[in-house]
């Protein structure tokens, strides 16, 4: 019996054993045996136990590849049996157990060498784990990975819904970083919040497959149609509640060539907590130099808005900004001018209206100057009146609404209407009498004031700015000032304060203009005037893409020098501030 055992055991070669680095299954394998021998509650005298993967006796072997042949899997299965841990020594240097211990093992083997050689695997299942549970519950955690405000920004079109099982079969890219395909293949984006978080493989844009840039057309379009630039997906995929911030602002200049040091209080105010969409600036007697007052308000806005138009009627200016990533859905920028003097050479008296439409929505900026002194109402009412049937939009642009427009005024023909400037109205009261409540009441209550004041009057009466509103007054009379003072007129004209610089809106829709903040800014004082400025959430329109577009057209040039003039004053002044810390000077008494 002892012969037959010798002739059927193979043996491996007499070499000296070489020693190699660990594969993943062994390591893997060896990590468990340790945790398995550690672990005292797992071991069952009777050799069972409840769960479903416990190990037995004739499976207690390193896992074997799949791709090994039988006769290595073989060499590795009798090298498990034939090793020290699989046979313990006596204490008399004999192998424990008899005849029969030996006859069974080499039965085993004999069968599963046979069974190897027939190419039949070997019986066993992998080494599992009973499963450990928690101490205590964990707590909820939510499906879905992603923000509301993320998930509806970064909506993904409704024909690219299949783009999880897209971008794992095509794709396919391995990364270190959680990207989109690990994220869906590890389970920790749930399939409902995948086509609300995920947007492309390679970076947070909107995957746009082959398809579907061969079926669109970006120049034609319906207002509903999928994938239209200007229709309703595109827009509620940058403003969610479909409303935008407007800045619009107006400051008579007084001509002065001078400008404020810093324009952050202007553009910048403290009190919202975020930047708006568009930036709207009219400018009455404007400064000499219009190219630089430009590059002024590109330096303080930042790179992060680009000027999309601006014009000029004599030294009355207006400039439209408008944040970058906006600028493909405007249409083209149209402009009029109106002369309100009797000599048209002389611009200092008129309007210049701006107009474009953004998304589906028209609008339509004006800033003017009206004539001058405190009792010239009616050659005031005039100059509106002129204006609203002088102004010439728009001409190319189309109408959204043409059957609520009329040919004598143009401020029917657009949808949001955004009127502002030096009315020059003023207060019927004496400078006495202004300056007694004025100085009675807190900055905020101006009402007394407000009974006097000639534009209140007139739009109560309907005799100018017809449909017009303008939000609710709280700050104090922004003309007339001694310059670089907060004193008002002290010369011997003695001129009344009063509420010339005004803004006012009108809608074709009821309640699509909302007025956030009306204020001024006490802190310029390069002129007679306080700059007023007006910040306004507007609803926005889905619109069609058969009108002409802007196509992304600014001023590259103001960009430019704006951003680097930018720069410039920062090293500047991190260059000053370093030097003075370097020049301090410590004495000592």
């Amino acid at each position: 019996a002892n012969m037959k055992i010798k002739s059927i055991t193979p043996r491996p070669p007499r070499k000296p054993r070489l020693e190699r680095a660990a594969s993943l299954d062994e390591k893997s394998w060896r990590r468990w045996r340790r945790f398995r021998t550690s672990q005292e509650s797992l071991t069952d005298p009777n050799e069972t136990s409840s769960s479903n993967g416990s190990l037995q006796e004739a499976s207690l072997g390193p896992p074997v590849r799949a791709g090994a042949s039988p006769w290595q899997q073989c060499c590795q299965q009798n090298s498990s049996h034939s090793s020290p841990d699989a046979l313990e020594a006596s204490p008399g240097g004999k192998s424990r157990g008899g005849t029969s211990d030996l006859g069974k093992r080499a039965t085993e083997l004999s069968s599963a060498f046979g069974g190897l050689l027939r190419g039949k695997a070997f019986v066993g299942s992998k080494p599992r784990l009973s499963q450990i549970m928690p101490a205590r519950p964990l707590p909820p955690v939510e499906l879905n990975a992603a923000s509301h405000t993320l998930r509806t920004t970064n909506r993904i079109d409704s024909d690219c819904l299949d783009y999880r099982l897209y971008s794992q079969h095509k794709f396919g890219r391995v990364s270190s970083s959680l990207s989109d395909t690990r994220l869906h293949s590890n389970g920790m984006v749930c399939d409902n919040c995948s086509t609300d978080s995920m947007k492309s493989t390679f970076s947070l844009l909107t995957p746009i497959r082959s398809k579907d840039v061969r079926s669109r057309s970006y120049m034609e379009g319906s207002l509903l149609a999928s994938g239209a630039l200007l229709g309703a997906e595109e827009l509620s995929r940058y403003f969610p509640d479909r409303n935008i911030g407007i800045f619009v602002a107006t400051w008579n200049m007084q001509g002065q060539k001078e400008l404020p040091v810093n324009l952050d209080d202007f553009l910048l105010p403290a009190d919202p907590d975020y930047t708006q969409d568009m930036y709207v600036i009219g400018v009455q007697e404007g400064c000499p130099d219009r190219r630089e007052w430009e590059i002024r308000l590109q330096e303080t806005l930042g790179p992060r808005y680009v000027m999309l138009f601006s014009a000029a009627h004599g030294v009355l200016y207006m400039s439209v900004f408008i944040r970058r990533d906006l600028i493909w859905f405007c249409s083209e920028v149209e402009y009029a001018t109106v002369t309100t003097r009797i000599v048209s050479q002389i611009k200092t008296k008129g309007a210049l209206g701006i107009c474009f439409t953004f998304f589906g929505t028209s609008f339509l900026f004006i800033t003017s100057h009206f004539t001058s002194g405190d009792s010239k109402v009616n050659e005031r009412k005039m100059d509106y009146n002129k204006t609203i049937q002088a102004l010439t939009l728009p001409k190319n642009v189309p109408d959204t609404n043409p059957y609520r427009s009329s040919a004598s005024d143009v401020t029917t023909r657009f949808d949001e209407v955004f009127w502002f400037g030096d009315f020059n109205f003023r207060l019927n009261k004496d400078r006495e009498t202004v300056d007694s409540i004025l100085n009675k009441n807190p900055e905020t209550d101006v009402s007394k004031l407000l009974a006097y004041d000639q534009l209140t009057s007139e739009m109560s009466r309907g005799s100018i700015f017809k449909g017009f509103q303008e939000a609710d007054i709280h700050f104090r009379p922004s003309y007339k000032f001694d310059i670089g003072k907060d004193s008002y007129d002290t010369t011997s004209k003695q001129r009344t304060p009063s509420y010339t610089d005004r803004v006012v809106y009108r809608s074709r829709y009821r309640d699509d203009i909302h007025a956030v903040k009306y204020s001024s800014c006490p802190v310029i004082r390069t002129s007679d005037h306080r700059p007023v400025f007006a910040l306004f959430r507007v609803r926005v329109r889905p619109g069609r893409d058969n009108i002409p577009l802007a196509a992304g057209q600014f001023d590259r040039e103001l960009y430019l020098i704006g951003i680097k003039r930018r720069f410039t004053r920062e090293l500047q002044k991190r260059r000053e501030q370093k030097d003075q810390k370097s020049s301090s000077i410590c004495s000592i008494s």
